[in-house]
């Protein structure tokens, strides 16, 4: 199952959206276009959909509260709606339809509240909120259905689908010092700082099939690695993962992963996600660190890999080398372009002149990324301290 469309109303950047997804999607746009707030409103629904602590008023906290995530060209509307619909292909009819509507108390402890929340299955609607029994009492309008067991038995595959979505942004130097940072970890750990220990719950048997697949892709990758492996330090128990270099002494050439380079961290957590499982998979610009010749191989390996286990990649990304796959439909390119009334958002194929150019058989890279660069950058030029 896989996202086909998403609508978004007053979401961070974004006063209006209406995308079709496919499979593999990218977003690109300039800074602060909205990128990482197109990935969030995914979280955000996986956040809401936690049974365990989870919950539209936690989700809704740890962004700031609704203030910070309604947009700033809300204007005289203030109401957010995100509406997501759910198909087991991307050209295949609707299964699901998900909407809701948040506003923020006008008293009180100004928390978020439902003005409506509806769900869909097969053209059908099977849920219509607020009801009799949340006008009658509007404190039940502080809690989505879809957070709720005991009330989404109907729709259940939504949370389910919800609370598996997977997003990755790893930070080399949380996972290389990583029991420095031992206070503290964010749940759902988006930045790696306990990738290590999803490597140590994993069965033996996947962790060695996985690490393998790995080590095949890192000797390309990577100069002079030879093996990679999982291990516990003898003396503390803590996890590591450990890679063999060519060493003109036997077995002198082994580095644990605060030796890695940045790029091989990357790489790893990459790899290791796009293999983890068959959810959505939101990745956040995994060029970073990353050896251009290595960057140009991303497209069709995430292609491969997410066609054998039938799975969603939403990418955003400012790199030319990824976009410049000649597989890359313009039909999976998101263009964001900021404006003062919020960012809007473009299917590349949709666009008559980049179409033009990629049917002449120029690369997404070549004709949209030149469209996200800021007017008036040449400007940085004549920059004086």
């Amino acid at each position: 199952m896989l996202v086909s469309r998403i609508t978004l109303k007053n979401w961070r950047n974004f006063r209006k959206l209406d995308l079709a997804l496919r499979d593999r999607v990218f977003i690109v746009g300039p800074n602060a276009a909205g990128k990482s707030n197109l990935l969030d409103v995914f979280r955000f629904l996986r956040d809401i959909a936690k049974s365990d602590g989870g919950g539209l008023q936690k989700a809704v906290k740890e962004r700031g509260g609704v203030s910070k995530i309604r947009s700033l060209a809300a204007r005289r509307d203030p109401l957010i709606e995100i509406e997501i619909v759910l198909s087991e292909a991307v050209d295949d009819v609707p299964l699901w339809k998900y909407s809701i509507g948040i506003r923020q108390e006008t008293r009180g402890y100004r928390q978020a509240t439902l003005d409506y929340e509806r769900v869909w299955k097969n053209g059908n609607q099977i849920l219509n909120r607020p009801d009799s029994n949340d006008r009658s009492d509007p404190e039940r309008l502080k809690q989505t259905f879809l957070e709720q067991v005991n009330t989404n038995s109907e729709f259940r595959e939504i949370p389910k689908y919800l609370q598996s979505v997977t997003y990755l942004h790893l930070v080399p130097q949380l996972l290389r010092y990583a029991s420095s940072f031992k206070g503290y970890t964010l749940e759902d750990d988006p930045f790696g700082q306990g990738f290590l220990e999803r490597v140590a719950k994993c069965p033996s048997r996947t962790q060695k099939s996985r690490l393998s697949k790995i080590e095949n892709a890192l000797k390309v990758a990577v100069p002079q690695l030879q093996q990679l492996k999982f291990e516990r330090d003898a003396e503390t128990g803590r996890p590591h993962l450990a890679a063999l270099h060519s060493h003109w002494r036997p077995n002198a050439g082994w580095q644990r992963e605060d030796q890695f380079s940045d790029g091989t961290l990357r790489l790893i957590g990459l790899l290791w996600s796009l293999l983890e499982s068959d959810s959505l998979l939101l990745l956040e610009e995994p060029e970073l660190s990353l050896n251009s010749g290595i960057v140009s191989k991303l497209a069709p390996l995430i292609y491969r890999m997410q066609r054998q286990r039938k799975r969603q990649v939403i990418v955003s990304t400012h790199s030319e080398a990824l976009l410049s796959d000649a597989g890359i439909d313009g039909r999976e390119v998101c263009l964001l372009t900021p404006s003062t009334e919020g960012t809007s958002a473009e299917v590349a194929a949709q666009v008559d002149d980049i179409l033009a150019l990629l049917d002449a058989g120029l690369s997404v890279g070549e004709v949209v990324l030149p469209r996200t660069i800021p007017e008036g950058i040449e400007q940085l030029d004549i920059f004086d301290e």
